[in-house]
């Protein structure tokens, strides 16, 4: 079956959207908000960036706020933030997978289930 488009979030769209969840911001202040904020193991160039911002803007995840120049703007929608919650649970799901399939209770994220391998 395919992939739906949007299904999951690459790692560069959930953090732009992580970015964008502390407040409206330009496509750079996003870029360097991500690269602060995984001490620099995670760095945005521009084409992937403005590729992200542009699937972003037609999914409806986000919207301009601003336009100043070539200097744009961009909020977060709700459709955006379903979007990022989606994929962190999904996240934590695949690192309690990782880590056994334990309940992890202070996520409320329920055991995976085990098959007898």
């Amino acid at each position: 079956m395919p992939k739906r488009s949007m299904e999951n979030l690459t790692e560069s769209m959930f953090y732009v959207l992580m970015a964008l969840r502390t407040g409206p911001m330009c496509g750079t202040d996003a870029a360097k908000y991500v690269e602060e904020r995984t001490a620099g193991r995670v760095r945005i160039g521009p084409a992937t960036l403005y590729t992200v911002l542009a699937k972003f803007e037609n999914e409806k995840y986000t919207r301009q706020t601003e336009v100043d120049g070539r200097r744009r703007t961009y909020t977060i929608t709700e459709k955006g933030e379903k979007a990022f919650q989606a994929e962190l649970v999904r996240l934590r799901l695949c690192v309690a997978d990782a880590e056994g399939g334990e309940e992890h209770e202070e996520d409320g994220l329920p055991a995976p289930a085990v098959s007898g391998v």
